[in-house]
């Protein structure tokens, strides 16, 4: 996945499990992005303050729905703006009734490889402006 945006994405991986949150790390820099990392939706916040990311990726514990709101309240609180995806990226299915599509979020079930996740974050950020 070598494209222009590859080498120009901040990525903010919000992830509590610190294995995973290692190993996505090192896959997305393997692929050329830029990563920042927040334990909780609180890190997430003051890290997209304090360099806004390209691309959100919310994979936390808790129900479908939680993980959802967590999203939200990051992008919001960390006044990123619409234009950022943010990719909830979670174990469970997600009930039809829970609110996924704000903005440009899209939730997705843990894939069973790695690939489906980069497929996806390579057109999400090929899709929008990358910030100079």
């Amino acid at each position: 996945m070598n494209n222009q945006s590859d080498t120009s994405s901040i990525i903010l991986v919000v992830e509590d499990v610190n294995e995973t949150r290692d190993g996505i790390e090192k896959l997305l820099k393997a692929d050329g992005y830029r990563v920042t990392l927040a334990r909780d939706e609180k890190d997430a916040i003051e890290s997209a303050q304090r360099v806004p990311p390209n691309l959100i990726l919310v994979s936390v514990a808790g129900l479908p729905h939680e993980v959802v709101i967590a999203a939200r309240h990051i992008r919001e609180l960390a006044a990123v703006g619409e234009n950022v995806p943010v990719v909830v990226f979670c174990i469970a299915e997600i009930d039809e009734g829970d609110e996924v599509a704000i903005g440009k979020n899209v939730y997705i079930t843990r894939p069973d490889n790695f690939n489906q996740l980069r497929t996806l974050l390579a057109r999400l950020l090929n899709e929008i402006p990358i910030a100079a």
